[in-house]
């Protein structure tokens, strides 16, 4: 059997919010289908399009940005690239128009409320999150295309294997934690080290520095805008924006025009338990805040989680001085591979597995990154991980109104004030004497997952998003 192979790029993937498989990955979709129609020399016969939306997709698709995903998808734009602030306006007009420029280039027809079908009550096999694209061509003749939104952003067209990136020959083969610690022993390597030498198998070492430094950007920013943003969260529940205010209330009043300035006037006020712990909550839910509005973030490893690695590595910069590139370098590239042994071993998708697959592998990714930066073996960065996700075991999914914001935008506060424990935790025992493996948790938030009834996998169909009485747009 083929191995999966999983780069720091499949793991971390800079994009939209508020969801990596509701939003990032029916973006990706719609862009997929619209490249494959141009590759077919088909674009310029599309009479029209018609998209079906199935399972979680469908009961939670407009709380996600679903259908504003798929629009700006089909409409040629990129969630790397799209200035945020116009999302809104470009999915406005092609509504009040009527047309929709596929591909950014050829006008069709397009009537949101006809041409886009939330079809809440059926589901496809292969997975939760699935979307059929329909383009009818001149000449009376159709094609039709579905593909799965695994989580993470990755993206499955039906029929196709499910990775379609290059197969390369890594020199330090991963499909389990067992594997990682082997490599580990036998070359002396640290994770990092070893997750830095397979990535020379796709791309120099330069360029994934490179790459990986344009992700930490994007996470600076985000925290940093988050940090200094007010207002409320669309959406309808009517969510205030926190961390403004508490990022205001610790820092003084006083504002800092630029990120350098901020972080020397947060390391100033010292590092007492209750300050330390405000701060991680205060990064988490900026960036969470910024997710559900839209904004600009990095997939850590999916949107719903991806407060929880940022604000605990900006806990390692403010409050270890990890403000170092090699550092960050470093930081990113263990959790990377924490995160891809949950995927190939279970899943990183909520519609799959509940929260558990994300903040809880969200967590453990963190954990035994800043436990390898503070000093840890390769054991002990392992054992971090396992105890991180050993305490999200059964985390179930059940946003409130559909929305990534109740009770998700906490979680990512809970899931990095773990990490930080868990990496404590490992810091200061034998891994040699733990009781538990990290592949053993592996599987067991497979089994869990499998075990899990499907109210609580993203459906907001149990728990809390049955509980709490809302009034929001329907699909």
């Amino acid at each position: 059997m083929v191995q999966e192979q999983v780069s720091i790029f499949d793991m971390f993937k800079i994009g939209i919010g508020p969801s990596s498989s509701h939003t990032l990955g029916p973006w990706r979709a719609a862009q997929r289908f619209v490249e494959r129609l141009a590759e077919r020399g088909l674009l310029t016969e599309v009479e029209s399009v018609k998209v079906l939306l199935y399972g979680s997709l469908a009961k939670t698709g407009v709380g996600h940005g679903t259908d504003v995903a798929i629009l700006l998808g089909l409409g040629g734009e990129d969630p790397v690239t799209i200035a945020v602030d116009e999302v809104n306006a470009k999915v406005s007009q092609t509504k009040q128009q009527g047309q929709l420029a596929l591909g950014g280039k050829y006008y069709i027809p397009f009537v949101y409320q006809d041409d886009i079908l939330f079809l809440a009550g059926e589901s496809l096999p292969f997975h939760p999150n699935a979307v059929t694209f329909q383009a009818l061509l001149a000449g009376g003749k159709a094609l039709s295309e579905t593909y799965y939104s695994i989580g993470g952003g990755f993206i499955v067209r039906d029929g196709e294997e499910s990775s379609t990136k290059q197969e390369v020959d890594l020199p330090f083969p991963v499909q389990h934690a067992n594997d990682l610690l082997h490599w580990c022993i036998r070359t002396g390597l640290k994770v990092s080290e070893l997750v830095l030498e397979n990535e020379q198998a796709w791309r120099s070492e330069a360029e994934t520095r490179d790459g990986v430094l344009r992700l930490f950007e994007t996470i600076r920013d985000c925290i940093y805008r988050g940090c200094h943003t007010t207002g409320v969260l669309p959406g309808g529940l009517h969510v205030d924006r926190r961390a403004y205010k508490l990022n205001r209330k610790l820092i003084g009043g006083r504002p800092y025009h630029d990120y350098q300035s901020w972080v020397s006037a947060i390391r100033a006020g010292g590092d007492n338990f209750q300050y330390t712990l405000d701060w991680v909550s205060c990064f988490a839910l900026a960036v969470n805040e910024e997710n559900a509005s839209f904004g600009r973030v990095v997939t850590a490893p999916t949107n719903g989680a991806a407060g929880v690695i940022p604000a605990v590595l900006q806990y390692f910069i403010v409050f270890h001085n990890g403000l170092d590139e090699e550092h960050i370098i470093r930081f990113i590239a263990t959790a990377s591979e924490i995160g891809s042994i949950f995927k190939k071993g279970a899943t990183i998708s909520a519609a799959m597995g509940g929260c558990q697959a994300e903040i809880g592998v969200s967590s453990a990714m963190a954990a035994g990154a800043l436990t390898e930066r503070l000093g840890g073996s390769q054991r002990q960065v392992l054992m971090a991980a396992e105890i991180a996700m050993e305490h999200h075991l059964g985390l179930t999914c059940d946003p409130i109104g559909g929305l990534v914001q109740v009770p998700c935008i906490e979680r990512n506060t809970m899931g990095a004030i773990k990490a930080i424990t868990a990496a404590q935790l490992a810091l200061q025992s034998n891994p040699d004497k733990a009781k538990v493996s990290l592949d053993a948790v592996v599987k067991t938030m497979w089994e869990t997952a499998q075990d899990m009834n499907i109210k609580y996998k993203e459906t907001a169909d149990g728990g809390l998003a049955v509980n709490i009485p809302l009034s929001l747009p329907e699909c």
